[in-house]
Parts: C-alpha cells; sequence; structure tokens
C-alpha cells in the first residue's frame, strides 16, 4: 500500500486507484448493496431483493464492486455468497454522512 509523504506530492496512479474505488461506489445500487453487506454475508439471491433488481444487474453491480476490492465472493452450490472484503470502507460512509450533515447546517 502506498502511503503519503508530506513532502513529496502522491504519484497520480494513487489518486486513480481511489478514483477507481470511488466510481465503484459511485452508484445507489451499489451503496445498497455496501450497506446490506455491512451486516454480514449475502446470497445474491438476497441482495436483488434489497436493490430490486433482477439478477443480471446485481451481479454487475457485485463484479464492478468486486473489481474494485471492496467486496469478494464464494460460491456454494447454484448461489453466490458476498461479503466485505474490506469493512473499513464503511468509515467512508460515515464521512459522507457527516458531510451531507454539515450541509443541512
Amino acid at each position: 500500500m502506498e502511503t503519503l509523504d508530506p513532502i513529496t506530492p502522491p504519484p497520480l496512479t494513487l489518486f486513480e486507484k481511489r478514483a477507481r474505488v470511488m466510481k465503484a461506489l459511485a452508484h445507489p445500487s451499489r451503496l445498497i448493496i455496501v450497506d446490506e453487506l455491512s451486516r454480514g454475508e449475502q446470497c445474491v439471491c438476497r441482495l436483488t431483493e434489497a436493490v430490486g433488481a433482477d439478477i443480471s444487474t446485481v451481479s454487475k453491480h457485485l463484479a464492478l464492486l468486486k473489481e474494485a476490492g471492496i467486496v469478494e465472493d464464494e460460491r456454494r452450490g447454484k448461489w453466490s455468497w458476498y461479503r466485505l472484503k474490506v469493512p473499513c470502507v464503511l468509515n467512508f460512509f460515515h464521512c459522507v454522512d457527516n458531510v451531507l450533515q454539515a450541509g443541512q447546517s
């Protein structure tokens, strides 16, 4: 993991990597999925109910989240089960909520 040095500006690639993760989260359905997974591992069949979309659409969202390194999956029988790979992403949600609250003041 690249760390930030206060004197040397970080390489552009670090910002590009951060943007990739943020883009993966930048959709209401994917935010719902991450919120659902914050309560624990979920079957893709359950996530389709939470998002209110068909399995194909939810699978595409999950693939983006997986590619960004936010979730991981495990195949069990005919279903895939998903969990947060890095639960610290929820800290980002708390930060966003704080920004929203500050904007309402």
